[in-house]
């Protein structure tokens, strides 16, 4: 009786899913997979004195645990995930608040907590869960005729974003304030509304800038490098374009890269250059596809979906997910300042990968039962 009840829940899910997306979420997870042995494996064993396969075991932990929450949040009905949205932001945002306090310092930026048994960056974590939020504050009935809902969302926005430049991490802050954007012009904003709030975050980050230099810094180092290379430093950046070049189109081969070598974090902040130095360019270029596709067809759900909250919700994702690779992309050619920002699915890290599959979970939830509308 349970086998064929689960065989049942099997078969619907499967129905209802969306298969395309699901089949590049799959792809993205075991391309990292793959990767992460040959970008992780020389730090393992000559610069840390590991084994080999260190590296590699743990991510190979955390995809399987990625995945089966990306399985779980697809599986659940939509209803119901709906209301956890509420108290999994209220926890993700109060590990948020606690990095200062209690977080991890690595390398000057305080952006983790230290759980003994794993080391949780709690952004990665919050960022679907506050787009829900944001999508709530937008489509919440009492303020469907009122300006307040794009004030409190912009509250909400500000309240992560103060948490976020004290650790400092402008990156991720860069990255929700264009979403939040993409969502508030979806839901029907006036364009002067969205320059107001672009112009108070500009005069938040020139302030700090200017009144705590100590702190915020190296924003401004990383933006006069960035511009003027004979100012800064650059190596990073350019390491990572000079490997992109070396790479060609077909690579320099498995194992035979050298900028996983000299730039540290290459296998998370630069994970796309060490991909196109082994393995070209043409691979790294079809990955870029793939992420492109998901958000079409992302995207093309907003247009027949009919409800307003899964409609916004959507589209949320779907910026969150391609302003993250754009701005990782960018960076790896040197054509955007350093800021440290992963690569979705396929960069190390356990929360990066939780993170991801959570999004990916959400997707798949809210895009359910409406494949056949257009397959």
């Amino acid at each position: 009786m349970l086998i064929d009840s689960f065989k049942f829940q099997l078969i619907n899910y499967w129905r209802s899913i969306d298969k395309k997306i699901l089949i590049c979420f799959l792809i993205l997870f075991f391309l990292g997979l793959f990767f992460s042995f040959s970008s992780t494996s020389s730090l393992a064993g000559e610069r840390l004195n590991k084994d080999y396969y260190f590296f590699f075991t743990k991510h190979l932990l955390y995809t399987c645990l990625a995945l089966t929450i990306m399985i779980l949040i697809s599986a659940v009905k939509t209803e119901l995930l709906t209301k956890l949205t509420i108290p999994l932001f209220v926890i993700s945002f109060i590990f948020l608040a606690l990095v200062p306090i209690v977080g991890l310092e690595v390398k000057g930026a305080k952006r983790w907590l230290d759980l003994y048994f794993f080391r949780l960056q709690p952004i990665e974590i919050l960022k679907p869960f506050f787009m829900i939020m944001t999508v709530k504050i937008l489509t919440f009935n009492k303020f469907e005729n009122s300006k307040i809902k794009y004030i409190l969302s912009f509250i909400l926005l500000v309240s992560v974003i103060i948490l976020l430049i004290d650790q400092p991490d402008l990156g991720q802050s860069i990255l929700l304030l264009c979403s939040w954007i993409a969502t508030v012009f979806v839901s029907g904003v006036s364009l002067i509304y969205i320059f107001l709030f672009f112009s108070v975050f500009l005069i938040f980050i020139s302030s700090l800038l200017f009144f705590l230099p100590e702190k915020f810094g190296y924003i401004t180092n990383r933006l006069v490098a960035f511009f003027d290379s004979s100012q800064g430093d650059r190596f990073q950046s350019s390491s990572a374009l000079d490997a992109i070049k070396l790479g060609g189109l077909t690579g320099q081969g498995m194992g035979e890269g050298i900028l996983k070598e000299s730039v540290p974090e290459a296998h998370t902040d630069y994970v796309i250059a060490v991909i196109s130095e082994e393995y070209g360019s043409l691979v790294s270029i079809m990955i870029m596809v793939i992420f492109l596709y998901i958000t079409f067809r992302v995207i093309r759900n907003c247009f027949i979906q009919e409800n307003q909250f899964l409609k916004f919700s959507l589209t949320s994702f779907a910026t969150l997910l391609i302003f993250q690779t754009f701005i990782h992309a960018g960076v790896n050619t040197n054509l955007l300042p350093t800021t440290g920002m992963t690569l979705p699915f396929l960069s190390y890290g356990g929360s990066s990968l939780i993170g991801s599959a959570i999004l990916a979970g959400l997707v798949l939830n809210y895009t359910k039962n409406l494949t056949y509308l257009y397959d």
